[in-house]
């Protein structure tokens, strides 16, 4: 009955198309259709409109047809690709879990490349991806938290495969989310070389950060359309979820932990579907919390415990601050040298603020800027160097 309404509706918006033309639309082999299509013609609800190559035909809706489409599209707005069975996707996801891959210290540092990083960071990190359990970073604003996280989804190099659209007792529930998950491409190379209702993706980097509420991690159902949206760690599995800035949220750090309790230490997670119907669902994913708070402030011991890494993100040394510039110069087409970064650190930060990591960057970008405005060649000359920290300092501190 479901395939029989997707062809309907299709047809509904689309008037005429050939065999192979729905098939591509919904996703299913021609062979499959074949059989349902000439079923629904000897029912009277699709006509021939002409005879194409190949054996195929073009297929319409007769008026008893129409009816049906309409009834269907009343009772779900849902055209696509045909959604696979729940109890194939449990099976895709234990297949492919995220504590299947073994990052080694080259996948770290291959993920890291572009970032300066303490040692004992992708040393800590390293057995805490390795868990795929979850990861609290910690520290001061501006020392690259975020950065790590986004970049964490790179350490793992294997693809998989998610379903488009996922049919869980009777819900059609949309999985694939073009801003979670990216395709690799591997679909329109081999289009035929598997199952089209499934995307292959690069694992899955959730991302969200203070707009977060407590209904992004429940099912949404749209009541007008009768559709359903994963929620965000639905999509995450067998990936990484980030909440950035964890702390800051539109709800409490206790309500989300609370709510995440039996999913971090049992892996699994209960969903409620429109319908009323709880239905269990793999939890199989990396958890990372960004915060600028430390854990201990935020959270209980119970809290902790469910959180077994924690990686406190340090201010950057002299050295390592001069590694970060030299590392960033090249990048803005600007030459740096050790006096120059000497002049920085004693003019504008020894005795008077903190070093973060953001901090070579935003001065280049000020240099640049500077040099922009008065067309001029950007150089990190003292005098630039000085407006661009006064500029950018100045109005931090007046915030604070």
């Amino acid at each position: 009955i479901l395939l029989n309404d997707l062809i309907f509706k299709l047809l509904l918006n689309r008037g005429v198309l050939s065999g192979r033309q729905i098939a591509q639309e919904i996703c299913l082999p021609i062979k499959i259709l074949e059989k349902v299509l000439q079923d629904l013609k000897n029912q009277m609800l699709l006509g021939h409109r002409s005879t194409t190559s190949l054996n195929d035909f073009t297929y319409h809706l007769t008026e008893e047809g129409r009816k049906k489409a309409v009834i269907a599209r009343s009772a779900s707005a849902y055209i696509g690709a045909a959604p696979v069975p729940f109890d194939e996707y449990l099976k895709s996801v234990d297949n492919q879990s995220i504590i299947k891959e073994s990052p080694s210290y080259d996948d770290l540092k291959r993920a890291f490349n572009d970032l300066v990083l303490e040692p004992s960071i992708i040393e800590t990190l390293g057995p805490a991806l390795n868990s795929g359990r979850g990861v609290f970073l910690y520290g001061n604003p501006g020392n690259g938290k975020t950065s790590i996280a986004k970049r964490i989804y790179k350490c793992f190099r294997e693809e998989i495969y998610i379903p488009k659209t996922l049919l869980i007792e009777g819900q059609l529930i949309k999985l694939f989310d073009p801003q979670c998950h990216e395709p690799t491409g591997h679909s329109d190379k081999n289009p035929t070389s598997y199952d089209q209702r499934w995307i292959h993706i690069k694992r899955p980097a959730v991302i969200v950060g203070g707009e977060m509420e407590l209904s992004s991690v429940e099912i949404n159902h749209n009541p007008t359309t009768n559709l359903c949206e994963a929620p965000m760690q639905l999509k995450a599995n067998c990936g990484i979820f980030v909440v950035d800035d964890f702390g800051r949220q539109r709800i409490k750090p206790e309500d989300l932990l609370n709510r995440w309790i039996l999913p971090l230490e049992k892996r699994i997670d209960f969903l409620t579907l429109p319908n009323g119907i709880k239905v269990r669902v793999p939890f199989d994913e990396l958890v990372i919390f960004c915060t600028n708070i430390d854990p201990k402030n935020l959270l209980d011991e119970a809290f902790l415990r469910r959180i077994p890494y924690k990686i406190k993100v340090q201010d950057p040394s002299p050295g390592q601050f001069g590694q970060i510039m030299n590392f960033l110069a090249p990048q803005y087409g600007v030459e740096c040298d050790d006096s120059t970064i000497a002049y920085i650190l004693e003019r504008h930060f020894k005795g008077k603020r903190p070093m973060r990591c953001c901090h070579p960057r935003d001065i280049l970008d000020q240099v640049v800027n500077a040099a922009a405005y008065k067309r001029t060649q950007p150089v990190l000359s003292q005098d630039l160097i000085d407006f661009a920290c006064m500029s950018y300092f100045t109005a931090m501190e007046s915030v604070h």
